[in-house]
């Protein structure tokens, strides 16, 4: 589904091609019924008329009833075709198009959040197959929702045209050569005069003005993708706002957040106004255009045979008519050219998504086009833990230089291992990479076979769920018995919340709101306790804690999780300890110059520590020392 065509046609070629066929087959009946009913409606046209013309006609003996007869076909008719058979197409379309897009909604998002990560992936810039930079692609939820949404109704209503056009033309084409006379001049085409007239009128009319329109479409579309693309930068900042609406109100920061939101919204009210511009031209353009193909263009062609008596009045206001509907069928590349625009607009907004997902389907091959990736991700038997070898992490470049090398480490199962060293020297880089979430560098990663990890970060965010699904992260909230969310939560100090497992707000606030820094990072413990990892890694994962609740966030993982390797990054020189003053970690890596390496972790045992802390008794204690007094004479 990399290009404009592999989206149109996929949900057809899918495993639900039935569904899209038959609704497809059913619109298309429909459409052609609705271009017959024209031809229909064109007839009763020229007969209402001529009841008109001759309601006062010696011969007409029954002028009223003709008159009525006329006008009620005529109604029946727009009420058969506009009542009926497009009303009921419009709902068939309508249906095709939520399930399209819902079809293709779904592999969007199966695409992006699979195994690979591929959301994280498609966020970072690459570069094409002539080495220019190509910036990763902006508003990606934009892209998904409206975009799709637009991009699939917009097709179908083209697609819908394109059928209208098709059978229009078998339609009315036959009846205008049914009705067809001689024309004066023209008398070697015989009978086909007038057909050949209308169609040259048809030919020479429309093509011209859709030229025009098509031009006027191509700068609308630029327009429309330009206001996509501002407007999602303005919804974007909005949202990042409300998720830090409590620290700009803190600081006072309202001023700077307006100033921001002023210059954004600068960028839509000028593209908004090119694109009224060129709008408002366009809807001049196309008024003119239909005054001219039903008052001018269509009554011409007949005119000529009407005026010499080779036709009478009905036939040539039934052809009149045929003709401008031949000419509204044949324009409506016209009248929806701005639809067409915006469908072209969305569809390369989508297009352009697919291939970024293409493109990261392999991550270090994407990676490896702007710097060096060459990560080697393996297993081993459990036993052996977790091994690292020869790890060097860069940044961008192909030139760049490693700024953390590291030789071997090796952790054990069961050992916990505390990461140091200077604000920014790469903790959190080198457990990024050992997730396989960094993506410049090289070297080894053997993770223990069958072992299930779990990766806790400082910044918590709470999607709007039930707050058991809130706990029962990432896995489903199916997976666990309310029994279980309930322990897992009362070990981790959140026990005043649990008669709230089934709700998705408290207070009417979301979990996110009413949950503060500290809580979030103690319902990080209950997932801990829940999904009982065998290797997890803490990343900042205790920094709103003050030092009482750390001790107890890894009490509650020591007491609970037998047989956990933990490796954890933290803004201490010195990792806690448990209140009698026992270690909770084994081993310690330390960064310096940008170098890792790993030593066991040096202490005296609790007893010991807590005996020299106490003061000895007296009689145990030393005499003071006493130094004689030295007196200095002076010279």
């Amino acid at each position: 589904m990399r290009g404009f065509w592999g989206l149109m046609r996929a949900y057809w070629f899918s495993d639900r091609w039935k569904e899209a066929w038959g609704l497809t087959l059913v619109i298309a009946l429909l459409t052609a019924l609705s271009s017959k009913a024209s031809v229909w409606m064109a007839e009763a046209s020229g007969e209402l008329v001529n009841a008109i013309a001759f309601f006062h006609d010696p011969t007409n003996l029954t002028p009223l009833a003709s008159l009525l007869a006329s006008a009620g076909t005529l109604l029946l008719l727009v009420l058969l075709k506009d009542a009926g058979l497009t009303g009921i197409r419009h709902l068939f379309s309508t249906t095709l198009h939520r399930k399209w897009r819902g079809w293709l909604n779904g592999r969007f998002n199966a695409a992006l959040l699979d195994a690979n990560h591929t959301h994280f992936h498609v966020q970072t810039g690459g570069m094409d197959a002539l080495g220019n930079a190509v910036p990763p692609p902006d508003n990606i939820d934009q892209r998904v929702q409206d975009s799709i949404k637009g991009m699939t109704g917009g097709a179908i209503g083209l697609a819908m045209g394109v059928m209208s056009v098709t059978t229009s033309l078998y339609f009315v084409g036959r009846k205008l050569l049914e009705t067809s006379a001689s024309v004066r001049g023209l008398e070697f085409l015989g009978n086909y005069g007038s057909f050949v007239l209308a169609m040259l009128a048809v030919a020479a009319y429309v093509p011209v003005n859709t030229y025009i329109a098509m031009k006027l479409g191509g700068l609308m579309e630029r327009l429309s993708v330009r206001m996509q693309q501002a407007e999602g930068s303005y919804r974007g900042e909005l949202t990042t706002f409300l998720r830090r609406s409590f620290h700009v109100a803190a600081s006072r920061g309202e001023g700077v957040q307006q100033a921001m939101h002023d210059r954004l919204y600068v960028d839509i009210d000028k593209t908004w106004a090119r694109l009224n511009t060129v709008n408002a031209g366009y809807m001049s353009f196309e008024l003119i255009y239909n005054f001219v193909a039903a008052r001018i263009v269509a009554y011409g062609p007949g005119l000529i045979p009407y005026i010499h008596g080779q036709i009478n009045l009905k036939g040539y206001i039934t052809g009149a008519e045929l003709v401008n509907s031949l000419i509204g069928q044949c324009s409506w590349f016209i009248q929806v050219m701005p639809a067409i625009a915006t469908l072209k607009a969305n569809s390369r907004r989508v297009t352009d998504l697919a291939e970024a997902i293409e493109n990261v389907r392999h991550p270090q091959e994407f990676y490896a086009l702007t710097g060096k990736s060459e990560f080697n991700f393996a297993n081993q038997n459990a036993v052996f833990g977790l091994s690292i070898r020869n790890l060097e992490l860069m940044h961008r470049g192909s030139d760049a230089a490693p700024f953390l090398t590291v030789a071997n480490l090796r952790f054990k199962r069961g050992e916990w291992t505390f990461m140091r060293g200077e604000s920014g020297c790469g903790k959190t880089s080198l457990v990024k990479a050992i997730n396989g979430l960094w993506p410049y560098g090289r070297g080894s990663i053997v993770f223990p076979e069958g072992v299930r990890s779990f990766y806790a970060t400082q910044d918590v965010k709470l999607p709007q769920v039930s707050l058991k699904q809130l706990v029962c992260l990432p896995g489903a909230a199916s997976d666990h018995s309310e029994a279980k969310v309930a322990v897992a939560l009362h070990k981790a100090g959140l026990g005043d919340f649990i008669e709230n497992l089934d709700d998705e707000m408290r207070e009417g606030k979301c979990w996110d709101q009413v949950l503060s820094g500290g809580q979030k990072q103690k319902l990080v413990v209950a997932r801990i306790l829940l999904l009982q990892p065998g290797l997890l890694f803490l990343d900042e994962a205790t920094a709103a804690l003050d030092p009482e609740a750390k001790i107890a966030f890894h009490q509650a993982i020591k007491d609970n999780c037998l047989g956990v390797t933990v490796i954890s990054v933290m803004h201490e020189a010195t990792p806690p300890k448990s209140a009698t003053g026992a270690e909770f970690y084994d081993s310690v890596v330390s960064i310096a110059d940008g170098v890792a390496t790993k030593q066991p972790l040096v202490s005296l045992p609790a007893e010991l520590t807590t005996l020299l802390a106490q003061p000895l008794p007296a009689s145990e204690q030393w005499p003071p020392l006493r130094f004689p007094r030295i007196r200095l004479k002076e010279k």
